[in-house]
């Protein structure tokens, strides 16, 4: 077993510390960025970011504007400040923390006793600057929650293929992306069904995007929730994260931190949605109450992978003897499908 990290990792690592240096030097200041957070009555779990950002000099009105009219390149601009010390308050209880080598925050401390609902805690930097994340906490008896992909879910992007990705990304307004019919108002009765339940995205998108998406889903009514995103670059083990393993990681850890839950499972079948969901629903099945499959259009397959269908599911051929699966174009369908089993 290999002792120290890939070798493009520490050249990161040493390349961030410098750019660090540099930067506090040129005025550049401590920002926290929080994330979305969950938990239960036991333990919370609290993400976040620490980076550099030049002061900023923009007025109120340029600043709004800039923010609507923001072109999806902008949220890949700051600088992370790595291993740096943070204090998460949590009503009266203080833990010291650190953010890792690309700047994260992600802990799970102890509930002081939070009672069931949303909750704001405070995380503050090391040089003043601070943030306040919302947190969920989830009942223990909750016994449902929903899993859900964001790109081709949620939003239409025609993610998968890297040049349509890139503009997507990188040049698009958001003000240009566009919601996939019907799932906000399927995610609302779902959870209107299930008072208290949590929606949680889990997407291999990067975290610099965690801002563009928050704005998405409230602009188009889609229930809020926590995010569990990825960050782009080297590991300690290779160049690139794994989408795919990074999706097993996170519904691994949320069979772990919420046991009682039986998940509804949504993606969509461009890519590693339906094989996945149908591995964990396998492998663990006390934990997967459906899963539901947005169906692309031929031409966001074309896109996607370059055939008209769906393209083949991984080396292994999972079948679950439970949580059925149903398929649909949109949300509206996949409803309608849904309501004789949820």
């Amino acid at each position: 077993m290999k002792s120290r990290p890939f070798f493009a990792a520490r050249i990161e690592d040493k390349l961030n510390r410098l750019l660090n240096r540099a930067l506090l030097r040129l005025g550049w200041q401590e920002s926290v960025v929080a994330y979305t957070g969950f938990g239960n009555q036991d333990q919370i779990r609290v993400l976040g970011r620490v980076v550099l950002r030049p002061p900023s000099q923009l007025g109120i009105v340029q600043a709004a504007t800039e923010l609507i009219n923001r072109r999806g390149w902008r949220n890949f601009i700051n600088a992370a400040l790595v291993d740096s010390p943070i204090t998460v308050v949590i009503g009266e209880q203080r833990a010291e923390v650190s953010s890792d080598r690309s700047g994260y925050i992600d802990v799970r401390l102890r509930n002081p006793g939070l009672e069931p609902g949303w909750h704001n805690i405070q995380i503050e930097g090391s040089r003043g600057a601070s943030a306040v994340a919302p947190v969920q906490v989830i009942d223990n008896d909750e016994t449902f929650g929903i899993v859900s992909d964001i790109d081709d879910t949620i939003i239409s992007t025609w993610l998968p293929r890297p040049l349509i990705a890139a503009w997507n990304s990188f040049v698009l307004t958001e003000q240009a992306r566009q919601a996939v019919p019907g799932m906000a108002r399927m995610y609302q009765q779902l959870l209107e069904q299930h008072p208290g339940a949590p929606i949680i995205f889990v997407s291999t998108g990067a975290w610099n995007t965690y801002p563009m998406v928050r704005r998405f889903i409230t602009r188009h009514g889609i229930p809020d929730g926590a995010m569990l995103l990825t960050d782009w670059g080297p590991t300690n083990t290779g160049w690139f994260r794994k989408g795919p393993d990074h999706k097993r990681t996170c519904l691994r850890e949320l069979a772990r931190d919420l046991p009682n839950i039986r998940w509804l499972l949504v993606g969509d079948d461009g890519q590693h949605d339906p094989a996945l969901y149908a591995e964990f629903a396998t492998l663990q099945p006390e934990h997967v109450r459906a899963r539901a499959i947005r169906q692309l259009t031929p031409g966001e397959h074309a896109l996607a992978h370059g055939t008209l269908t769906e393209s083949p599911g991984d080396e292994q051929n999972w079948s679950p003897d439970t949580a059925p699966e149903v398929r649909a174009p949109d949300g509206d369908g996949l409803a309608d499908k849904l309501r004789t089993i949820i």
